[in-house]
């Protein structure tokens, strides 16, 4: 009876993630003619520079994310809760729009003749630089970070918040000794949820990169229109391997462990 109730589960995972797997792994170690080959591996490091710069956006896009949703999540947590909801239901308003749109809203803004422009009488040229895919980035995958960071530290006692103060800490060691280390698992999953689709975006950076530079999923999606499928696998597989080693590196510091208080 078991074996029956987990047939669709099993069916659309074959479909949507073994399947696919398995196509790319073909398409990464054969040529053109089908056969088996090592090429498409050894060609990806002329894509190294690319890897680079999609790398470190990500990272930087993951750093502000971090930076401005720490506070966020941790006013939200801190409201009364009539108010959480409130407040969580328009963190989560603009995920309930197509990414599409949302960039093109983006654009809508910081283009030369955009509203940013407008506002403060300036012809600044914001659309097409590495800060523009930035902010889309942050713009698009900020609810990812403050959502799990949110969870952690509403789930924290009360009482942890009272017994810290009675034994003399300020405000700040509140937050630096109890706080912050109790929520770790929950920042571990938000760079997690951010870094990964951040580094293989590639509608960002197509329209909010205007096309100046390419990222790595912008080289990925190119090679697949383009027919390239051989070199497209290659690429996503590396991806693949690299988004694993993340993900693994992040479980490793969250495993079996919900933070603990600093002495």
């Amino acid at each position: 009876m078991r074996s029956i109730s987990a047939a669709p589960h099993i069916f659309w995972s074959v479909l949507f993630i073994v399947l696919p797997l398995i196509i790319v792994l073909f398409y990464a170690f054969t040529d053109a003619e089908g056969q088996f080959s090592f090429e498409n591996i050894a060609s990806l490091t002329e894509y190294a520079p690319i890897f680079g710069l999609s790398l470190e956006l990500s990272i930087i896009a993951t750093f502000i994310c971090l930076l401005v949703g720490y506070p966020l999540a941790y006013i939200i947590a801190r409201s009364k809760p009539e108010h959480q909801k409130l407040l969580v239901m328009l963190l989560m308003l603009p995920m309930w729009t197509n990414l599409l749109i949302r960039t093109y809203s983006i654009m809508a803004i910081l283009d030369d003749g955009g509203l940013l422009n407008t506002i403060l009488g300036t012809t600044m040229h914001i659309v097409g630089t590495k800060g523009a895919v930035i902010f889309g980035m942050v713009y698009d995958f900020l609810p990812y970070m403050v959502l799990p960071i949110y969870t952690c530290i509403s789930k924290i006692d009360n009482r942890m918040w009272e017994a810290a103060s009675d034994l003399g800490c300020s405000p700040i060691q509140v937050m630096t000794k109890v706080i912050i280390p109790l929520s770790m698992s929950g920042v571990i999953s938000g760079v997690t949820m951010v870094l990964v689709p951040s580094i293989s975006t590639f509608y960002i950076s197509q329209k909010l990169g205007g096309g100046t530079f390419e990222l790595i999923g912008d080289t990925i999606e190119r090679q697949f229109v383009t027919g390239a499928y051989n070199v497209g696998g290659a690429i996503s597989l590396v991806m693949m391997i690299l988004i694993l080693i993340s993900i693994g590196i992040m479980n490793r510091f969250s495993e079996g462990d919900e933070g603990g208080i600093i002495v």
